[in-house]
């Protein structure tokens, strides 16, 4: 289900999203909430191909091709490495084991970063198809995201074109402009998850605690609107983070609006009971959903991040 949904958007032209800081990176965020509002999990898969497509645009790749459905793996792992080695010709080739491949399935080409003999990170892009490439057994027993098909790569002298030069993936702005991309998928999952809420409330026998648990997800839904609308303002008038404040901007963004899809997911639950999630299947999903899609979120390593840098900004 979750291919046909992106291939359809894929098709009908609404993964077609300026760029972040072009000018119109709220119009790029208010699209990507959109689609996580018809379908999160689909919206998962859509936020990275369109990430893929910003990522060669700024580092100097060859843009996707019609119909091409891109991720990016950019996941590490202790258990499970990729490294990369150029061969005597110039060609490269990818080696080892890549876990985390959300769209394994399903995407025909991906961003995934490796390492080279020396150690450094690098990005590569790679056609999913190849014939060094070969999904593993798939690991995920949770209900929630289980539709994105997320799951290892075996990677077997897989050809590999280098994206960039080794530490651009991470050092440029970009990097954090694509973080806050993601945000903007779970905030339009938090308005998704909180419906039955709401329509609840409009209801005469909504009773004063339902009222309160909307009033709070209402409020942190609406910081984190603000929040992002100020974040697009900022990007555009500095693309190219001259200020140096990417990083902290975008981690401020990810904790509120984290915070929201936390407060959706909760009080919806709290306020309505079990009922919703136990006789509303697509609402269960959707809870399962995002209760996983925020875990890319590092919760209190975030927050410590987060910290340490507003202090230096004090």
């Amino acid at each position: 289900m979750t291919a046909g949904v992106v291939k359809h958007w894929l098709d009908c032209g609404r993964l077609e999203l300026p760029l972040p800081a072009s000018g119109r990176t709220a119009e790029r965020w208010q699209r990507l909430g959109l689609l996580a509002e018809d379908n999160i999990v689909a919206a998962r898969i859509a936020e990275a191909h369109v990430d893929a497509v910003a990522i060669l645009h700024e580092l100097g790749g060859k843009p996707p091709e019609a119909g091409q459905l891109w991720g990016v793996w950019a996941a590490e792992s202790s258990d499970a490495v990729l490294t990369a080695t150029v061969g005597s010709s110039g060609a490269t080739t990818l080696n080892g084991t890549k876990a985390w491949c959300s769209g394994a399935g399903f995407c025909t080409h991906a961003l995934v970063t490796a390492r080279l003999d020396d150690g450094r990170r690098n990005l590569f892009a790679v056609v999913v198809t190849d014939v060094g490439v070969k999904s593993l057994p798939g690991t995920w027993w949770n209900a929630g995201m289980a539709g994105s098909d997320t799951r290892p790569l075996q990677f077997t002298n897989a050809h590999a074109v280098p994206v960039g030069d080794p530490g651009d993936y991470l050092t440029r702005p970009g990097f954090w402009h694509g973080a806050i991309g993601v945000a903007a998928c779970w905030l339009g999952g938090a308005r998704r998850v909180s419906g039955p809420l709401y329509r609840y409330a409009r209801a005469e026998s909504a009773d004063p605690h339902s009222l309160a648990h909307l009033g709070a997800v209402d409020a942190a839904i609406a910081a984190g609107d603000a929040i992002l609308a100020t974040a697009a303002a900022q990007i555009d008038s500095d693309p190219f983070d001259r200020a140096d404040t990417a990083q902290l901007l975008a981690r401020r963004v990810r904790a509120v609006v984290e915070h929201a899809a936390a407060e959706a997911i909760t009080r919806t639950g709290r306020a309505l009971g079990a009922g919703p999630l136990c006789q509303d299947g697509r609402h269960a999903q959707r809870v399962a959903d995002l209760t996983i899609y925020i875990r890319q979120s590092h919760a209190e390593r975030d927050l410590a991040e987060l910290g340490r840098l507003a202090g230096r900004r004090s």
